[in-house]
């Protein structure tokens, strides 16, 4: 349906498309919202999505040797399961081919408006409902749910010089496939999940390369390989099986939440399985000492890699640790004085994850949401904000994971929200919004779980923790069924919850 409309800055927009929800982002979180909404019979939604195609994430990131580090059976939807997994660990291009497969097969597709990134969304009083302004539209929506995620948007040091350098220079989520590196001499930023993926392609056709480290991961052996034809032919005929392997690394994933706990014989069986790992592959005792991290496992991301320690024993190899001062326009200079000239630099130093851009373009009762969050982001079951009616967030305050596998939570919010709709069609109502209270308490529950868990207390700087505020403001801290338990099931007393007849004069 197309009607117009009087913006809150007095524009008159018109031919705008009217519908019932309007889904920002189509990664796993955008997507699975959608094939549930479809598959319940709801057909007026759109999901908006700023690049041409769909995939989020693994659309993004298509840098050598990406890989997911959860296992391919519990990184899939449980409602949409493969039997044709190549292998225990899926590696971009499959993971995006099974996204897209996902979308098309369930007609979801038809839903979806590429080059449409949304610039502007209010919320009208009014009329109970969200004016959606984009690159090449506009909507209004009763329902608005944000599922642009936390690694949507890459994030760069602070480094001084780093615009001068004139080499090749890219960010690891956006890699620039045209820029020459073969022989050339190539610096990394950053030994983060992404980063031990690509140092060990990137060695293989440097002339030299330089890895510039702040901290020291932990990395514990990767147990991948490839499915047999047999194993595939078996998952596809006798779904239960693969259900157990999923069910199976679930549950081994929730057994490792206690190391985040502090305690330490869990901590003690995990460092050792990491430190023993780089023992094995590193002998050296001086190179050894700067791959060996400086605070409690499980602080930062483990990491998994069978590579990325031998990486260092190759000749053209270097691993700088003493600390970056400056960048020239084809040169990082160290702390100490050292110089490394470099044809070209990769930026892998992670995303805008405390920060998050899409809520600078949210404007609810109170005005933006960034302004809401400006001394920190939190919302009530990690999904909710006072002030913002009828707006979903996904992967947003405190949904990240330490472990185990994102897509839990997702289908976890997946059906938060669909129990909210489904309230509000129930009900005849058009508009909710948690209060005030539920979502403070809310977030004094998060800050007691958090107390005592390596994020705080590890000794690590990560993106887990608000540097505004130094909460846990990413991370849920609890297990994954847990999280199931609290923000999964819509619990309308949290909410004020009226239509549009009942609106206060």
């Amino acid at each position: 349906m197309l009607t117009s409309i009087n913006t809150l800055d007095g524009t008159q927009r018109s031919n705008i498309e009217r519908v019932n929800v309007a889904i920002v982002g189509s990664g796993f979180s955008g997507t699975g919202l959608a094939i549930q909404l479809k598959r319940s019979g709801e057909e007026s939604f759109v999901v908006l999505e700023r690049e041409s195609s769909l995939g989020g994430t693994w659309r993004d990131n298509h840098y050598p040797g990406a890989a997911c580090d959860v296992q391919s059976h519990l990184y899939s939807y449980s409602f949409k399961p493969n039997p044709n997994w190549s292998r225990v660990y899926a590696r971009q291009p499959e993971i995006l081919d099974y996204l897209r497969h996902s979308a098309e097969s369930e007609g979801v597709d038809k839903h979806m408006r590429f080059d449409s990134e949304v610039l502007d969304a209010q919320w009208i009083e009014e009329s109970n409902e969200w004016y959606i302004h984009t690159a090449r539209a506009d909507y209004l929506a009763r329902i608005l749910v944000t599922a642009s995620g936390h690694l949507s948007d890459p994030k760069y040091p602070n480094i001084r010089g780093i615009d001068d350098f004139k080499g090749g220079k890219f960010h690891s989520a956006r890699w620039d496939h045209e820029t020459p590196l073969e022989g050339k001499r190539i610096g990394v930023i950053g030994t983060g999940a992404s980063a031990i993926q690509i140092i060990p392609e990137v060695a293989q056709i440097a002339r030299k390369l330089t890895v510039f480290q702040r901290s020291a991961p932990y990395v514990v052996p990767r147990e991948d390989r490839e499915y047999t034809s047999g194993e595939k032919n078996m998952f596809a005929r006798v779904p239960e099986t693969a259900e157990k392997i999923r069910r199976d690394l679930f549950w081994g994933s929730e057994a490792r939440f206690p190391q985040r706990r502090g305690i330490q014989s869990f901590i003690s069986r995990v460092e050792s399985l990491a430190l023993d790992h780089l023992a094995s592959q590193i002998e050296d005792p001086e190179l050894r000492a700067k791959l060996t991290p400086d605070y409690a496992v499980g602080c930062k991301r483990v990491l998994i890699s069978n590579s990325y320690f031998p990486t260092y024993l190759r000749d053209n190899v270097k691993l700088e640790t003493s600390g970056i001062d400056h960048i020239t326009a084809n040169s990082v200079v160290m702390v100490n004085g050292m110089e490394h000239e470099l044809d070209a630099l990769i930026v892998s130093t992670g995303f805008e994850t405390s920060d998050l851009p899409i809520s600078y373009r949210i404007r609810g009762t109170r005005g933006r949401l960034a302004d809401h969050w400006a001394g920190g982001e939190q919302a009530y079951a990690c999904s909710t904000v006072n002030g913002f009616p009828n707006l979903f967030i996904m992967n947003g305050p405190n949904s990240g994971l330490g472990v185990g596998s994102i897509i839990f939570v997702i289908e976890s919010q997946i059906s938060y929200i669909l129990g909210a709709i489904d309230h509000l069609q129930q009900n005849g109502e058009t508009r909710i919004e948690v209060t005030a209270e539920a979502e403070a308490d809310f977030a004094a529950m998060i800050d007691r779980k958090a107390e005592g868990t390596v994020w705080l207390e590890g000794g690590c700087k990560s993106w887990y923790v608000d540097p505004r505020n130094g909460r846990l403001s990413t991370i849920w801290p609890d297990f994954m069924s847990r999280f199931r338990d609290v923000n999964g099931v819509f619990r309308p007393e949290a909410y004020e919850i009226r239509s549009l007849a009942q609106q206060p004069a």
